[in-house]
């Protein structure tokens, strides 16, 4: 009897009459047809032979063993070695090539060979960029670093120029700058480790004044105008706000009853000087208005007194104060003392003695003391005052009438 397999075989009941083989179906071998050829390997549930379905680039042959699995190249996997391994994508159509992720990686995409999970702060198709923030250090490692870029300064990413070694920040924010965007910029000063505008009331000119503020305090520098203080809000010593609260005017200089006013624009007005009209004293002749306020006939002149600040023209008058003080003091007192003297003059007595022969007469004017008393001159006990007034003087040896 033939026994050729009803599965495997043409017909069950033929085969060769000389050597007893069956006529085998496609993917079936042996005598009876009971196995499967080469390419071909048995599927249990039908048990059957099915082609193994090597990929020709990706195995090393077109068997495969009874699980279906063929024999792989490097670089391919799969059951049938039709995928690229780990580390490899598929080049072309013969072969897989491994990733090229320029070690930062070691996955990549196997039918497009994009990098998968680039490590190392480094991103792209082939791990080739560093990461927004980073830059690639010049050095043989090429590792991406962080870039000294503030996010609140900058953009926070920075690039090596060619030449140099230390990288640069791409664009600082608005009021920074420098290299790492870690100065203010003019026209902003530095508060709390952020670049805050200067505050100066539109009183700086920045073409005169580039850095406007300082950059450590934010005092504005160079005000114009007629304005000083710390951020150009108050006007100079001998200037005042005008009604509008806006421009620093020239105080107004006065002469008697009468003023006249000369008032100076500032940013916001026109720069022309203007000139307010004032009425003159009616007694001041026209030399005298010429000569204390010379007018000149161009626009932009101002007198000579509005050119005497307002503190000097205090300590003027107050120097004239104290002068006359000390002069009036000065002659109170030199009459003062003449009176004086005057007075003891008058009022010291006068003693006047004559000496004639054998007589000493004397006699006594006092404005002050008319009666007076001169009987005390002369104390010794022998003498005597006559009732005419004469006073006799005793002595042991003479005797003498007065």
């Amino acid at each position: 009897l033939c026994n050729c397999s009803a599965v495997g075989s043409v017909s069950a009941a033929e085969c060769d009459a000389v050597t007893g083989q069956c006529p085998c179906r496609e993917g079936y071998a042996g005598l009876r047809c009971e196995s499967c050829a080469q390419g071909f390997y048995p599927e249990r549930s039908s048990r059957g032979c099915r082609p193994c379905g090597c990929s020709p680039p990706g195995s090393r042959s077109p068997h495969c063993d009874d699980s279906g699995k063929c024999q792989c190249k490097d670089g391919a996997a799969g059951l049938k070695c039709d995928q690229c391994s780990d580390g490899y994508y598929r080049f072309n159509e013969t072969a897989c090539e491994p990733c090229q992720c320029n070690n930062h990686s070691k996955t990549c995409n196997s039918s497009t060979g994009t990098c998968l999970q680039c490590q190392d702060n480094t991103e792209g198709d082939h791990c080739e960029l560093c990461k927004e923030g980073f830059y690639r250090s010049p050095h043989a490692a090429h590792a991406c670093h962080h870039c000294p870029c503030s996010t609140v300064a900058s953009t926070g990413t920075c690039r090596i120029h060619p030449g140099e070694t230390a990288p640069r920040c791409d664009k600082c924010r608005t009021g920074y700058t420098g290299p790492n965007c870690n100065r203010c910029d003019n026209g902003y000063y530095n508060s709390d480790s952020i670049c805050v505008r200067c505050k100066c009331n539109g009183n700086v000119d920045p073409a005169r004044s580039p850095s406007v503020c300082k950059p450590e305090s934010g005092e504005c520098l160079g005000c114009l105008y007629h304005t000083a203080g710390f951020h150009c809000e108050e006007c100079e010593d001998g200037y005042v706000r005008d009604p509008e609260g806006t421009n620093c005017t020239k105080k107004e200089a006065t002469l008697g009853p009468e003023t006249r006013e000369f008032t100076t624009s500032a940013p916001n007005a026109s720069k022309a000087t203007s000139f307010s009209t004032a009425v003159i004293n009616s007694t001041l002749s026209p030399t005298t208005i010429q000569t204390v306020f010379p007018i000149s006939s161009s626009d932009n002149s101002t007198s000579a007194f509005a050119d005497v600040s307002w503190t000097q023209f205090n300590i003027i008058i107050l120097t004239v104060i104290i002068i006359v003080v000390v002069l009036l003091m000065g002659f109170v007192g030199a009459v003062y003392m003449y009176r004086e003297y005057q007075n003891r003059k008058l009022n010291a007595p006068f003693w006047t003695i004559e000496l004639k022969e054998d007589n000493i007469s004397f006699s006594s004017y006092h404005d002050s003391i008319p009666n007076a008393d001169v009987s005390g001159l002369l104390e010794d006990d022998g003498n005597e005052v006559a009732p005419n007034g004469q006073l006799t003087l005793t002595t042991p040896m003479h005797n003498f009438k007065a």
